[in-house]
């Protein structure tokens, strides 16, 4: 009976495993950011280059935040995500820099300006244990745009799993600066 049973168990195992759909195999990393970066283009601009709008905006990031007695400290993984909403035209990501507490210059994300498709999106991480920029670091964002365009969302993702607990929260940008003329020149090159 053992040996039925054993058997029969074999043959559901097999008959569900032959009806379900194939399985993809997983992507790695670099397939990932492979398929990220095909709507973003690194760009030069130049004196040609024509802004008909743009904007600066302030990302409140947590590297950590307090807990319990106010001492103890949570640390959190912070994405910052950038993401172009005009259906038709792309933008240009000028400049993604990372201040700590004191407002002091931790990291500039960007070596070159990007070119962000229409509907696309782009991120950058800030790691867990990566603490240095505090309770309140920010992201300073800028991008510009050749014609007149739906503006973007910019907006920070922070988690944390610790102690068999989980936070996570969004922190909106703010926009501290726009520009919407004709006056500044700058041309965008594809590289």
């Amino acid at each position: 009976m053992k040996l039925y049973s054993l058997f029969y168990s074999a043959i559901a195992v097999t008959l569900l495993t032959s009806c379900t759909s194939p399985q993809m195999p997983p992507q790695s990393q670099a397939d990932t950011t492979q398929q990220a970066n095909k709507s973003q283009t690194e760009v030069t601009i130049d004196e040609n280059f024509k802004t008909v709008m743009g904007q600066s905006i302030y990302v409140p990031i947590y590297s950590h935040i307090y807990h319990g007695d106010g001492k103890k400290i949570f640390n959190l993984a912070a994405t910052l995500s950038i993401r172009n909403t005009d259906l038709t035209n792309s933008i240009i990501i000028t400049s993604v820099r990372y201040y700590d507490s004191n407002g002091q210059l931790v990291k500039q994300y960007l070596e070159r300006p990007i070119q962000l498709a229409a509907l696309a999106s782009t991120d950058f991480v800030v790691d867990r244990t990566n603490t240095s920029g505090g309770v309140g670091a920010n992201f300073i964002v800028e991008w510009v745009a050749q014609t007149k365009v739906s503006e973007p969302i910019v907006e920070a993702v922070m988690i944390g799993t610790d102690f068999q607990q989980g936070i996570s929260w969004i922190s909106p940008g703010k926009v501290i600066k726009s520009q919407n003329n004709d006056k500044r020149s700058s041309s965008v090159q594809g590289s």
